[in-house]
């Protein structure tokens, strides 16, 4: 599948197109373009969802679903897997105020990360919280000191970072040295250091193999490794766990070549992983990318379109400040362009293939390298689907200081403008 093509594929899974426009829920993009200015981010609510919709379909009756906040942190974006039913995974005290903020109830917020500050654990203790996921002999000696101050006990679960033969991705999170979490490998050691703090009950265990993972195989053996390490942690401990997190990881397509996460081959491999779960005891997964990603458009203008050696290059008023990952430079090793077009000249024949590039004085803002676009002027717009998560949050927005993007979710044909 061409580049193009997925793009193709995209639109017409996801989006609306009337008379070669795209339409984010409901509005014209040269309207959002004209009414709030360029470089914008538009989320289409009505994907965010199907997308939740479809995924708790498939995992029914075997995990419940977390969105990792992490993925796109505005509230109103928070507040819309909430009002679908889903609970919430955070990785800072930033993120458990906007999961707050957002209408999240203490006991459906899970508490990640390597690195969490004693003024970020007691913060969240003392609004409540459902589970912290201990990742350092250090966290434990600090919640459980914390445990001690305040008199009363603790719920944590334990993030192992997995043997290699489970990992996959194209971020792989495990099998490997990392910062995240226990290795497998040291079980017994991290047990004993749990077990003798009396104000910290071990109620979970949290499993995180890989990221952006595409292939239903290798995230159902993860999840069947996840289980299967969970029950040999409650032998060893001598009682069930209330909670296993198996993680996210799903991934969506962003690039030539790219195929769907199979949602019917998740759905066929998840009865036989439910029979395993102990009764009593909670599955999640924790999804961010898979649920809000494909919801997003980042919606730029021509600036100048010039010939240098040969080569076309269409320099917009966005660039990789406001949107890092789709530069390549946030997690790829080959830089590959994610699905890029003109959304008000959809189905016009293509030109020879451009560069797009932002307005950054460094080579690096390169959005696309090999864009088959029909032939543009200055002022029309160029659009990056796949662009609703790890967008500003993950970007250098300080970078040249350059004004940020105006961020919309748009349900029903109402815009709504996202802010701190």
């Amino acid at each position: 599948m061409s580049g193009a093509d997925l793009a193709a594929a995209l639109l017409a899974e996801h989006f609306e197109v009337r008379e070669g426009e795209l339409r984010i829920g409901g509005v014209a993009v040269s309207e959002l373009a004209q009414r709030f200015g360029t470089p914008l981010f538009a989320y289409d609510a009505a994907v965010m969802r199907r997308s939740y919709r479809r995924l708790r379909e498939a995992l029914q009756g075997f995990a419940a679903i977390h969105y990792s906040v992490k993925a796109n942190p505005a509230v109103p974006v928070i507040a819309l897997f909430l009002e679908e039913g889903a609970g919430v995974e955070i990785a800072s005290i930033g993120e458990y105020r906007r999961a707050r903020a957002a209408g999240a109830r203490p006991e459906k917020i899970l508490f990640a990360g390597p690195g969490k500050r004693k003024a970020e654990l007691e913060e969240a203790i003392a609004g409540g919280v459902g589970e912290i996921h201990v990742e350092s002999f250090e966290e434990i000696t600090r919640l459980e000191a914390i445990g001690a101050a305040l008199g009363k006990t603790l719920a944590v679960a334990l993030r192992v970072n997995p043997v290699a033969a489970v990992q996959g991705g194209a971020m792989r999170m495990g099998g490997k040295p990392s910062a995240f979490g226990f290795d497998e490998e040291s079980l017994d050691d991290v047990l004993a250091a749990l077990a003798a703090c009396p104000h910290l009950d071990l109620v979970g265990l949290h499993l995180f193999a890989g990221t952006q993972v595409l292939d239903a195989g290798v995230l159902l053996a993860q999840w069947g490794h996840g289980l299967a390490l969970a029950r040999e942690v409650s032998q060893r401990i001598g009682r069930q766990l209330s909670t296993v997190d198996l993680g996210g990881g799903l991934g969506i397509p962003y690039f030539q070549g790219d195929a769907a996460l199979d949602l019917t081959a998740i759905a066929a491999g998840v009865p036989a992983l439910a029979r395993t779960v102990p009764t009593g005891t909670r599955v999640v997964v924790e999804p961010g990318r898979y649920l809000a990603g494909p919801a997003g458009v980042y919606v730029m203008a021509v600036n100048a379109i010039k010939r240098s050696r040969g080569q076309t290059f269409i320099v917009t008023d966005g660039g990789m400040h406001h949107h890092l990952a789709a530069s390549g430079n946030l997690g790829q090793v080959i830089k590959r362009d994610y699905p890029i077009l003109a959304p008000t000249r959809i189905g016009d024949p293509a030109a020879p293939p451009v560069s797009v590039v932002g307005p950054l004085c460094t080579p690096l803002d390169t959005l696309g390298r090999s864009v088959a676009l029909p032939a543009v002027e200055v002022d029309a717009l160029i659009a990056v689907l796949q662009s609703g998560a790890y967008g500003p949050t993950a970007s250098p927005g300080g970078f040249l200081s350059h004004p940020a993007p105006a961020e919309l979710l748009v349900e029903g044909g109402v815009p709504t403008v996202l802010g701190d």
